[in-house]
């Protein structure tokens, strides 16, 4: 695509995702891209800039505007969204890049129903489909590959990835138990489950187990599963969110175990995010946050193969 009609494409999609938050009383914001605090996930690494010099400790590249978004919604800012820039060191592929475009947003007082409803209406004006699936991790799993992740054992994982032609994942010899069952978890999906999903119309895949829960809350009604989803259109991975766990303590917890996995996997351990921390609490509402990547929705939207085929520039430039 040459650059007029690729920059059209772009804001075109834009202005109508806009349009969809706007009318529903979100304000768009603005958060830094720069932070002396990260929110440390197990899988992703940020990027540290040394702004005060060697002496001093970094900055970080956001890998997405989660931990501040969340300080303005402690603040009172109400729903929120934005397109922001966002850093992961070593992810390039046909659809990841160093950095990239999401799309985010904060709506208190809402449930999975509300951003089923919300994320219904963003494919509907960028995409042109209809409708919305809804199936949860146990379906969706036992229909692809015959397991049902929620009870399933470490072995039941695995031999469902050898029915399935799987090798083992890599990096899963030698793990601690828990970190081998994610990464058959992970694998199953990423080869074999998401691939199918979101064909025909967009699919949000909901009812996660416990130990993927992320930041999302887990489901009152069952422990083992967690108030998160993943939305897939024509199997791709087009956005991922949650019910927000609101707890200080809890999130401490989940901080301290993304660290821990960290370290068993030979990466280093990030610093605690204490404003975020102090953020949660009593002054922290309950609601759904979710990310949706934008590079990924204006490839589909004009049937392109990669994010880079839709961008104007990637980090190799």
């Amino acid at each position: 695509m040459s650059t007029r009609p690729l920059l059209e494409l772009r804001a075109r999609v834009r202005s109508r995702v806009r349009g969809v938050f706007d009318v529903r009383g979100f304000v768009e914001v603005d958060t830094p891209v720069l932070s002396t605090e990260v929110l440390p996930e197990a899988h992703i690494d940020p990027i540290a800039v040394q702004v005060d010099g060697p002496a001093r400790p970094p900055h970080y590249l956001q890998a997405s505007p989660e931990a501040l978004m969340k300080r303005l919604l402690a603040a009172g800012a109400g729903p929120i969204y934005q397109f922001a820039r966002s850093f992961r060191a070593g992810e390039r592929g046909p659809q990841h890049d160093v950095e990239f475009t999401l799309l985010e947003w904060y709506a208190p007082g809402t449930t999975l129903d509300g951003a089923a409803t919300l994320l219904e209406q963003v494919c509907t004006t960028a995409l042109a489909t209809t409708g919305l699936e809804r199936v949860d991790c146990s379906q969706a799993f036992g229909a692809i590959v015959g397991v049902d992740p929620v009870v399933a054992s470490l072995d039941e994982l695995a031999a469902a990835g050898r029915r399935a032609g799987l090798a083992p994942p890599p990096g899963v010899a030698g793990g601690l138990p828990q970190q081998q069952w994610d990464r058959w978890f992970e694998f199953l999906l990423a080869e074999r489950v998401a691939p199918q999903l979101g064909r025909g119309r967009p699919t949000m895949l909901e009812r996660w187990p416990v130990s993927q829960a992320a930041f999302a809350r887990i489901d009152p009604a069952d422990p083992r599963a967690a108030r998160r989803f993943e939305l897939f259109v024509e199997g791709v991975e087009l956005a991922n969110g949650w019910e927000e766990e609101t707890s200080r303590e809890v999130l401490a917890s989940r901080i301290a175990a993304a660290n821990a996995a960290r370290t068993a996997d030979g990466r280093p351990v990030l610093p605690t995010p204490e404003r975020l921390l102090a953020a949660h609490g009593p002054g922290m509402p309950e609601g759904v946050g979710a990310a949706l990547g934008f590079d990924r929705l204006v490839m589909l939207a004009a049937r392109a193969d990669t994010i880079d085929a839709v961008r104007s520039f990637t980090s190799r430039d």
